[in-house]
């Protein structure tokens, strides 16, 4: 699934001047491994929630508080991109995990569109520990606290780590980063957080 989802920072004689942020080495994994595998979390994890449709997304370190809406595989297996003709607006994978449930829950946005940054922008300026909100329709909010912010060249995507099944209820969220190619109009990787439910709201 992985796969670019953020408009060109160039496009239509548009320049955004400022890059947008990319995490440094110390907000990633300190070793090789699957995420969940010695995060320094010492607090005992809380029961998975049951499974329901997530509506919104808010990360207090960023002031972003976003609807969500469902996203599907393209033909090619590929995960689809929400629309990107509106800047606050992310989207979840609705055929895997439900954000809160056990396993592997993600949520995908765009970096940027034409009329600028969008929902997603400045995740690689996340740091450890920050937390990340989900609102679901059952009326409880799911609090994740990041364990790392990674990035990864479209070559090295390591889907397996990424998106892989996991023993408690992890999330992910995706947007794209790793330098921008001026010449083909595209972001040459993605940045992804890697967080897990430590709560309830």
């Amino acid at each position: 699934m992985a796969v670019c989802l953020a408009v060109a920072l160039i496009s239509n004689g548009l320049l955004i001047q400022k890059p947008p942020p990319q995490p440094g080495a110390a907000q990633g994994f300190s070793a090789p491994g699957h995420p969940y595998a010695g995060d320094g979390s010492a607090a005992p994890a809380p029961a998975p929630l049951p499974p329901s449709v997530p509506e919104r997304v808010r990360i207090p370190a960023l002031r972003v508080d976003a609807p969500l809406t469902p996203l599907a595989l393209e033909p090619n297996g590929s995960l689809a991109a929400p629309p990107d003709n509106v800047r606050n607006l992310a989207g979840w994978y609705k055929d895997g995990t439900s954000p809160g449930a056990k396993g592997t829950a993600v949520i995908a946005g765009h970096v940027d569109n034409q009329q600028g940054p969008a929902v997603f922008y400045g995740l690689g300026s996340l740091k450890k520990g920050n937390t990340v909100r989900v609102v679901r329709t059952d009326g409880v909010t799911a609090v994740f606290t990041i364990d790392a912010i990674e990035v990864y060249t479209a070559k090295d995507f390591p889907d397996r780590k990424v998106y892989g099944a996991a023993p408690r209820p992890e999330l992910r969220l995706i947007t794209c980063g790793g330098g921008f190619d001026k010449k083909h109009q595209h972001y040459l990787g993605n940045v992804v957080v890697y967080a897990h439910l430590t709560g309830t709201g």
